[in-house]
Formats: structure tokens, sequence, C-alpha cells
């Protein structure tokens, strides 16, 4: 059974920093690439980062660039995503992406999704 399984997410207050990860099991997830996304109540579910299958291509939405850094595990087969200088507006559940193709996950194509953890960021 494939998961991706996501944690780390919480309250904090404007500011402050949280580290978000996502499990995976039950595919070897080394050779996928990896993303980030969000969906905040009322809103589509937007696309924050990517990360290619060898660390070696980044993708970060203008939204989020300078401030979220998304990462690799040595094995590949966990990512991370660390929020700083949050937001309220950062506010949503955050959902942990997978997809054999880069390119088809940059355009918001997903072969498997995580169950989201919720982050809230009280001003």
């Amino acid at each position: 059974q494939v998961q991706l399984v996501e944690s780390g997410g919480g309250l904090v207050q404007a500011g402050d920093s949280l580290r978000l990860s996502c499990a995976t099991s039950g595919r070897t997830f080394g050779n996928y690439a990896m993303g980030w996304f969000r969906q905040a109540p009322g809103k589509e579910r937007d696309l924050l980062a990517t990360i290619s299958w060898d660390s070696g291509s980044l993708y970060y939405a203008d939204s989020v660039k300078g401030r979220f850094t998304i990462s690799r595990g040595n094995a590949k087969n966990t990512v991370y995503l660390q929020m700083n200088s949050l937001k309220p507006e950062d506010t949503a559940i955050y959902y942990c992406a997978a997809n054999r193709q880069y390119n088809r996950l940059l355009t918001g194509i997903v072969d498997y999704w995580g169950q989201g953890t919720q982050v809230t960021v009280s001003s």
C-alpha cells in the first residue's frame, strides 16, 4: 500500500518556524519528484515547492520563495518543508505529493497525495 504521511503541522504565531515532514512507504519514492501543496479554506490547492529525485531541480512559488525550503532526506524517501517567517496567510492544510516525472508535478499533476497536515498561523 502506497502511503505519504505528513507530520509537523500545528498552531504557531506569526514569525515562527515549522518543519513539515512527509514519510513515504509502499514504493521506492527515491526516483520520484516530490512536492508540497497547500489549500486554504474556500481556495484552490496551490503548488508551493517541488524537488526532483536527485534534488538537482527545485521550484518555489513566489508566495513562499525566500521563506520556505524543500529538501529530501538522505534515503530520498522523506521530504521536508522548512517554513520560516510564517504569516497568517500561510494558514492552510499542507499536502505532500509525488509524481514520477518532475515536469508533470510542476504542472500540478500528482500520482500520489498525502492526507494533509493543518498549519495555523495566528497574528
